[in-house]
């Protein structure tokens, strides 16, 4: 394993930057992590749309009558429009630490999962759902909670 991490050189530094004997794979890992830069690129600018989505969101929703008040279901846009940018952050982190080899990688993951069904719940209308999607749901939730939880009594997390 020492040996492994010792023929990696600065500028690969991850699992996929490690040197290997064949020339053809080195260079695909390269591919790769230029492609994992270029997603990251990416997910910046899908972060700033979806910024913008919720000042207009919120705009549209603040100026039409009655002016500066939010109904019930306008607050749930509101807070669904947020919690797509929080999620969407959650991918850049994801993406980026892709190119480290300090991080594992499944906890993040898992975290994002749980954010994004925390959104689905925070935005669902309890009065046109099917009590067996609530179920599922709910088995999501805690499948991915004690996955979560499990992962993080690994040492070193």
């Amino acid at each position: 394993m020492d040996t492994a991490k010792s023929t990696r050189s600065a500028d690969h530094d991850s699992h996929l930057g490690e040197r290997v004997d064949d020339p053809l794979i080195d260079r695909l890992h390269w591919v790769i992590r230029q492609a994992i830069r270029v997603l990251a690129v990416l997910m910046v600018a899908v972060i700033l749309w979806t910024v913008a989505d919720v000042v207009l969101v919120l705009y549209e929703k603040l100026s039409t009558p009655p002016f500066l008040l939010l109904d019930l279901n306008d607050i749930f846009v509101v807070f669904a429009a947020f919690l797509a940018v929080l999620i969407a952050i959650e991918i850049f982190v994801n993406i980026t630490l892709y190119l480290r080899d300090d991080v594992i990688h499944v906890k993040l993951v898992i975290a994002t999962a749980l954010m994004a069904i925390a959104r689905k719940v925070i935005v669902l209308d309890l009065s046109t759902i099917e009590p067996m999607y609530l179920f599922a749901i709910g088995v999501v939730v805690l499948a991915l909670g004690v996955t979560y939880w499990m992962v993080s009594l690994r040492p070193g997390n």
